[in-house]
């Protein structure tokens, strides 16, 4: 049985962030945006990290129980930097089994390990909507 690529449902267009961003600056984008995270990338493009709500929610901490100010602070100070992605060669079998294994919300997509897109659980529920009547 054969299931369409990741990439025919994955999206393109997604927000990015730089890891000199400041925290301040990458919480208002990802605020603004409605995300609930994006990629770090460099200045090739290739992802170094990837920063979240989750990993946003530790300013508060820092700054209440550590009494650390956070006014210089970075997003590479509080991105994830280990960072699960998965490739176009994936189809959205791959995805719903990563999914499925994870806590993971939606996985970066490479392509000879630079960004590309983006595909979320919605997408792959999107997917199986689609295909459901075509592929099974």
């Amino acid at each position: 049985m054969s299931f369409p690529s990741v990439e025919k449902f994955m999206a393109s267009d997604e927000v990015t962030l730089s890891p000199e961003l400041t925290i301040d600056e990458a919480i208002n984008i990802i605020l603004d945006n409605k995300l609930t995270g994006a990629p770090v990338l460099d200045k090739n493009r290739a992802i170094v990290g990837m920063l979240t709500e989750k990993d946003c929610l530790r300013l508060i901490v820092d700054s209440a129980y550590n009494n650390l100010p956070n006014h210089d602070k970075t997003v590479a100070d509080y991105m994830s930097a280990v960072v699960k992605t998965v490739t176009t060669d994936h189809d959205i079998l791959d995805v719903a089994n990563e999914f499925l294994t994870t806590n993971f919300r939606k996985f970066p997509v490479v392509h000879n390990g630079k960004l590309v897109g983006q595909v979320s659980r919605r997408d792959i529920l999107k997917a199986i909507r689609e295909t459901k009547s075509t592929t099974w």
